[in-house]
């Protein structure tokens, strides 16, 4: 078992972004649903899995790196941006069975799996699942169900919002109408308060516009009971043998670390300090300074 040491990122200031890459929407079907996915790059599969309340175009700031190195492979999750607003399926595990899916569908047979927020448990099941599909894997500003380590975060309970979203049919009727005031309460509380440009701001709320679309986007919060089920379930029936890179800011910071830690046998862990909950847009060059060799290693 490798025992790697936290460390925790000094912000300075960011580096210029290669060239923006050409980014290739397509629609590709896997699993009963449709997904938007953008493409971009040639080399080893890096697939990434954003959270709410993103799509595909949380990594646009990390993107172009990636893609002078990677394949990159950035779906809009079921249900989320341009992809099937479907009835059910918003679990983990059968979001980890769109991944693979998607894979399969693109011919890949391994990739990096790089998973924040809402997209970090379905990276998580399928490394545990599915071992050889996943190369490398990293796990980001999230919680893994029930597992034992998120005490101390959840010690006051849960962020509101997760009882708030995860009762059927509640959140969509009071939200229609005002999607734009509500998520820049997110975007902005995720970058601590410097929020996101506003080409951004805009295709997300965009995204998130509509009862259909929020009730899809609020379909992933009224499942996380079934998800930490299953969740539990990988960790009583293997550990995590793929390596494992863990990146906390605020506010999940080391929890995530203290739940991986008793089942990952090669983990390594960093947090990035005066940085909000969504990274890659954040923080995008620090993301890069860790995430980069990381995937080289691999």
């Amino acid at each position: 078992m490798t025992n790697r040491q936290s460390t925790t990122e000094r912000t300075s200031a960011p580096t210029p972004a290669p060239p923006a890459p050409d980014v290739e929407l397509r629609r590709v079907d896997v699993n009963g649903v449709t997904l938007n996915v953008a493409l971009a790059g040639a080399g080893p599969a890096v697939l990434l899995l954003h959270g709410f309340p993103h799509t595909w175009r949380l990594w646009s700031d990390v993107l172009p790196d990636l893609a002078a190195r990677h394949r990159v492979i950035a779906p809009d999750l079921r249900g989320f941006g341009d992809s099937t607003r479907a009835a059910d399926g918003y679990d983990a595990g059968t979001l980890a069975s769109d991944a693979a899916a998607l894979l399969d569908a693109l011919g890949e047979t391994s990739a990096s799996v790089v998973g924040i927020d809402a997209g970090a448990p379905p990276a998580f099941l399928l490394a545990m699942r599915r071992p050889g599909r996943v190369r490398r894997l990293v796990l980001m500003e999230s919680l893994l169900g029930r597992l034992p380590g998120a005490e101390e975060f959840l010690v006051g309970g849960p962020p509101w919002w997760f009882g708030f979203h995860a009762a059927p049919g509640l959140a969509e009727s009071v939200l229609t109408g005002n999607e734009g005031a509500y998520l820049d309460w997110f975007l902005d509380n995720g970058t601590l308060g410097d929020g996101v440009r506003p080409q951004l701001r805009d295709a997300f709320v965009a995204a998130y516009t509509g009862r259909e679309s929020l009730r899809a986007a609020f379909s992933y919060y009224r499942q996380l009971p079934v998800s930490a089920r299953q969740i539990e379930a990988a960790d009583a029936s293997g550990r995590l043998t793929v390596p494992t890179l863990a990146i906390g800011a605020h506010p999940v910071g080391a929890a995530l670390e203290r739940q991986l830690r008793p089942l990952a046998d090669d983990l390594t862990a960093h947090l990035i300090e005066d940085c909000g909950h969504i990274i890659p847009l954040h923080r995008p060059a620090q993301l890069l300074a860790l995430i980069r060799p990381f995937l080289a290693a691999g």
